[in-house]
């Protein structure tokens, strides 16, 4: 049975995803992200002006007639969204936890994907795979992913990146447009990601807290790591450490870019702390200007 408190926050959720689509990229996702693939469509034969590299030897060689293959720009596309669930998405200082805020942002994309009539399938994973439900259509299956999403509880666990790239690459066979959403604060993943780019249109989706990018003075304060569970005791009432603790974070996070960049992999960075459809509307119209 599905508790009232989380049937009320998908109902929520799904009201202002909807109004979002509807008001800000409905549009944009469609001439974005529609129509990146070919499918075949038929054989006929071969007629003057057509493009020879169009023929298929096969059929031209059995019949002593020259015949082409006709392909047809793909009408549909499939979305999967693979999302880290791991301990440290349970931390936030603002209005949400970062799963809480992957689970809205694949929402929103989610209910775009169903307005276009196109496939969501959804993976989650930590140091495992934790569930994997295939592409399909339709509004209820989007419900259904959402709810996942959302109700998704697990002990806590440690992050293993490359596993569930590897994973994708397993299960899905034709191309597909996957996010991963993560914060990704694990390292050593850039092969695997760079191979499922070569099959697949890849689009990183680093997920953050403000804190984690710069701490607040606010004294002295005993911090643990989620995943690993060990206490740390910091000063944060020292500028030495504030400073030291945003280079550091600012370097990771340009190292991160740079993989990204390297890999030929878009990316889209949300916080806790601030809207991100304007991060998603200007990433639409940078795919849009490149296409």
């Amino acid at each position: 049975m599905i508790p009232e408190d989380l049937i009320k926050r998908i109902r929520e959720i799904q009201i202002y995803t909807s109004r979002a689509v509807n008001a800000s990229f409905a549009g944009q996702y469609e001439s974005v992200f529609r129509g990146r693939g070919m499918q075949f469509d038929e054989v006929r034969e071969y007629m003057p002006g057509d493009d020879i590299r169009a023929i298929d030897w096969n059929v031209t060689a059995r019949t002593g007639k020259p015949f082409i293959k006709r392909f047809v720009e793909e009408r549909e596309m499939t979305v999967l969204f693979a999302v880290d669930l791991s301990a440290s998405g349970e931390f936030g200082t603002v209005s949400k936890m970062k799963n809480e805020l992957a689970a809205e942002f694949c929402a929103v994309l989610a209910f775009a994907a169903a307005k276009n009539n196109d496939k969501v399938g959804l993976l989650i994973f930590t140091d495992r795979i934790e569930l994997f439900i295939p592409p399909k259509k339709g509004s209820r299956h989007i419900l259904r992913l959402i709810r996942e999403l959302l109700y998704f509880k697990m002990p806590k666990r440690k992050t293993d990146i490359p596993l569930a790239l590897d994973y994708v690459a397993r299960v899905m066979r034709r191309r597909a447009t996957v996010f991963v959403v993560s914060d990704f604060i694990e390292t050593g993943f850039k092969k695997p990601l760079s191979l499922l780019n070569k099959r697949h249109d890849v689009i990183a989706v680093p997920v953050r807290d403000r804190v984690e990018i710069s701490m607040p003075s606010v004294g002295l304060i005993e911090v643990q790591d989620a995943e690993t569970g060990q206490m740390m005791l910091i000063d944060t009432s020292s500028r030495r450490f504030r400073d030291r603790y945003g280079d550091h974070s600012s370097r990771r996070f340009h190292d991160l870019k740079s993989m990204f960049r390297s890999s030929n992999v878009d990316f889209i960075p949300i916080t806790t702390d601030k809207p991100y459809m304007n991060d998603l509307i200007q990433f639409f119209h940078m795919r849009h200007r490149r296409r």
